[in-house]
């Protein structure tokens, strides 16, 4: 028997055994994602050096940003990060369950039938309404466990948080509150990725507003943080007592401006085979609707990889490349649902089996996932977040 680990979207290990003796050869994973936990850690510990002295959290939503919560969150514990931060309670349960005790920042507040989960995991929770804290004392207090909150403060990215002027009264309830303590009051820059925005100064002059006012009224704040991980690299101002890094933690710049400005490593190589290979004669068409057109004799390798695992429908005929052998070769048609098509080139001798990369390294060649964003009009984030559940997560240096 052989087992193989699959990190679903909600960050769920299953176990899947797989029988090789019975029903033929073993099953093989059509496309996988190697992630590089050792680069993991390296970006931790270049984040901790470019924001130093405030500490590191490592943001681990979205199923380590389909880089594999659990194993990501180690890494970057062992490498210096001393918390981590999660967008949803559920996505707290893996990283408990795979024995991670440091603390957990849940980012948004918990819905209502969430708070018993949310205080059983011992979470760092997110508050930003009256209702939210008198249910979070309700439910400390019948467990009769102290509640950590970190109050947020909406300083113009208009998302979630509090509005400046109600912070004080709401972080006065909280005070008053036996069964709870404050965290931790804090903001999300929402242009921190355009270095020369004056926006984010004066997101940050109201956040110390805010402190001011706390201060003033004899209201202890344990810890202020701002920065994602654009304001880690690019707004020493924002640093405070801890970094939220998200994006840099899997080493991808959080915008090309920022692209060199700390010393990061993507983690992430995304990998298939090819499946078949045929010669096309010129004029023909490839893949539905016809939209592209051979404009020679040429081969056309397909690799069994498609929209269903996060390579978007649009991205051959957006001019994105595949590495076959070292060497670039473009995606022709549209992507497939389970497959894509790839023009190698007259005479070519790739065959079934050679592998193929979408995003990483072979040979002299890489690719990035800003390569792609930029193709597509997106950002990395959506990228590497949309690598889907059937794409096997490996560790190679674990």
């Amino acid at each position: 028997m052989r087992q193989v680990g699959l990190w679903p979207s909600w960050g769920t290990v299953l176990s899947v055994q797989i029988d090789e003796n019975v029903g033929g050869p073993a099953v093989m994973a059509r496309a996988w994602a190697e992630v590089d936990l050792e680069a993991i850690g390296r970006n931790v510990e270049e984040l901790r050096r470019v924001a130093a002295p405030a500490q590191v959290c490592a943001v681990v939503k979205a199923d380590g940003y389909g880089h594999g919560a659990a194993p990501v969150a180690r890494a970057a514990l062992d490498a210096g990060a001393t918390w981590l931060a999660v967008a949803q309670v559920p996505e707290a349960a893996p990283l408990r369950d795979h024995g991670i005790e440091a603390p957990i920042l849940l980012l948004s507040q918990p819905r209502p039938d969430e708070v018993d989960d949310a205080l059983d995991l011992d979470l760092d929770i997110a508050v930003y309404t009256p209702g939210m804290v008198r249910r979070l004392a309700a439910a400390a207090k019948g467990r009769k466990v102290a509640a950590r909150l970190h109050l947020k403060v909406d300083t113009g990215m208009r998302r979630v948080g509090v509005p400046p002027g109600e912070a004080l009264e709401l972080a006065r309830s909280i005070a008053r509150e036996r069964w709870l303590g404050l965290g931790s009051v804090w903001t999300h820059c929402a242009v921190a990725d355009e270095p020369d925005h004056p926006f984010t100064a004066e997101q940050l002059q109201r956040y110390d507003a805010v402190l001011a006012d706390l201060a003033a009224a004899g209201i202890d704040v344990p810890m202020r943080h701002a920065a994602n991980s654009a304001g880690a690299i690019a707004h020493p101002a924002s640093r405070y007592d801890l970094v939220r890094c998200g994006i840099s933690t899997y080493g991808i710049p959080p915008a090309p401006a920022l692209a060199g400005r700390a010393d990061l490593h993507q983690a992430v190589r995304l990998a298939t085979e090819v499946g078949f290979v045929k010669p096309v004669p010129a004029g023909e068409g490839i893949s539905y609707g016809l939209r592209y057109r051979t404009e020679r004799d040429t081969v056309v390798a397909t690799l069994p990889i498609g929209y269903a695992d996060g390579v978007p429908r649009r991205l051959g005929l957006m001019g994105q490349e595949v590495l076959i052998g070292g060497t670039r070769h473009p995606i022709v048609g549209v992507v497939t649902m389970d497959q894509l098509m790839v023009d190698v080139g007259p005479g070519s001798t790739v065959a079934p089996g050679d592998e193929a990369v979408l995003l990483g390294t072979q040979g002299e060649e890489h690719i990035t996932p800003d390569e792609w964003a930029g193709r597509l009009g997106t950002i990395s984030y959506e990228v590497v977040c949309a690598i889907g559940a059937r794409v096997e997560r490996r560790y190679p240096s674990s």
